[in-house]
């Protein structure tokens, strides 16, 4: 029988010719990501136990993101425990506040992480890495302890899902829009503990940021990560970081490869999708209901990229967002934030009436700078509309596409973005 991309990946990190799904393996770790919120407690189980070391200085990743710039006193102390331990163990590669952004989205344009190897982070969105071709997910601040100590984890080999996508998408449909419609089929667990593996020819002409967006939300359909396989879109995305083919190794899952479940999605049939509280499964069709929202949210670790705000800008160009909607854009890098400025996409925000934050987790998961209040409703491009997710636990939160949710943000209730595909009256769509 013979191996999917996922299984191949960790029988080369465990030392073993073939595994099958359910072993449990010792699986050696390429990479650690750590972050302000998790790692200092993993930092402190190494520090009690006398084991307060690092197996590999140069395999750490440390990216501030969630809390920063720091909103409390206690925001800030676990910031000072990331970056004095960062400065103590001579972590190479400490992107810091100013110079950084949302963890996983400055990782993945590094060039660092590449396809075959591994990478685990004290963060269930670590499974974004696994467009890149290789296995990543997110593990509890022990599994973290001992990755930093070690450079090994524990995994029990997981089952893969292979969803094949196939087809023309619409105008107006994005990838986002994509995995809300699968996760809407498959159930919020409808891929526990599985691997969440895409291809097909939609998959191919998709560009990384798309990708990115796919693996991103594994997670809220239960899946231990997804990953898509390695092509020309993936080999010329690393050239462009200064990566070369041949410095890393490709996987290709067999043909004869065992999957525990098989999802066949048209693309062609796929419409603006909105993921309805309080879970991500609840899909409903952009503009199916109109529900007046008070808040617009662009940004995260799955949809603050310059593709997603270029979207953003071709709605909002020349419209005004509506009076009593409050709308944020958040770039997710200093990077995407510097280029989303030279191309103008900054002053088409600020004149629709939107506010432009600093590259930050915060509002997404309610930590700070876009906080919900009591009996809020806001349209986010984030990956989790759990009850509290985002703020006050009355506060009603919809998942959809950074396109859907600029047309809410103009309309004033939820909309489907492809009634404003075309400019605003007297402007030309954003570049």
């Amino acid at each position: 029988m013979g191996m999917t991309i996922a299984e191949k990946i960790l029988a080369a990190h465990s030392g073993h010719d073939h595994v099958v799904p359910g072993q449990l393996i010792e699986c050696a770790t390429d990479w650690v990501l750590c972050h302000e919120i998790t790692t200092p407690a993993a930092l402190r189980m190494l520090e009690e136990r006398g084991m307060d070391k690092v197996f590999d200085p140069s395999r750490i990743v440390a990216v501030p993101d969630h809390s920063v710039p720091a909103m409390n006193i206690k925001a800030a102390k676990m910031y000072q425990k990331l970056k004095s331990w960062v400065q103590e163990k001579g972590v190479k590669h400490f992107f810091d506040v100013g110079r950084g952004g949302i963890a996983h989205v400055v990782l993945e344009n590094t060039g660092l992480v590449n396809p075959g190897q591994t990478l685990v982070s004290g963060d269930s969105h670590t499974c974004n890495a696994g467009a890149l071709g290789m296995f990543a997910t997110g593990v509890g601040s022990t599994d973290l302890a001992g990755a930093i100590y070690a450079g090994k984890v524990w995994f029990k080999i997981p089952e893969t899902m292979l969803i094949r996508v196939t087809g023309e998408m619409q105008p107006g449909v994005t990838p986002k829009d994509i995995v809300l419609e699968v996760i809407k089929r498959i159930g919020a667990d409808g891929a526990n503990y599985m691997v969440m593996e895409w291809m097909g020819d939609t998959i191919d002409r998709m560009d990384m940021e798309g990708r990115f967006t796919l693996t991103n939300m594994a997670i809220e359909a239960g899946g231990k990560t997804g990953i898509v396989g390695v092509d020309e879109t993936t080999r010329q995305y690393l050239r462009d970081r200064g990566v070369e083919p041949g410095s890393y190794t490709e996987y290709a899952s067999d043909p004869d490869a065992k999957y525990k479940v098989v999802v066949e999605i048209d693309a062609a049939a796929v419409e603006p999708t909105v993921a309805y509280p309080h879970i991500p499964s609840n899909g409903r069709v952009a503009g199916s209901d109109r529900i007046a929202v008070t808040h617009a949210y662009v940004g995260s670790c799955t949809n603050g990229r310059i593709g997603d705000l270029r979207d953003v800008a071709r709605i909002l160009k020349g419209r005004k967002v509506a009076e009593g909607v409050q709308m944020i854009v958040v770039p997710a890098t200093q990077a995407i934030w510097k280029q989303a400025a030279q191309e103008g996409l900054m002053e088409i925000f600020v004149d629709a009436g939107a506010s432009v934050s600093y590259p930050s987790c915060g509002a997404c998961l309610g930590m700070h700078s876009g906080v919900l209040g009591p009996d809020d409703v806001c349209i986010s491009s984030s990956n989790r509309n759990f009850v509290g997710r985002m703020g006050d636990p009355t506060a009603q939160i919809y998942l959809a596409s950074p396109a859907t949710v600029a047309a809410s943000a103009v309309a004033g209730f939820i909309s489907d973005p492809r009634e404003y595909n075309a400019p605003a009256p007297g402007t030309e769509a954003a570049d």
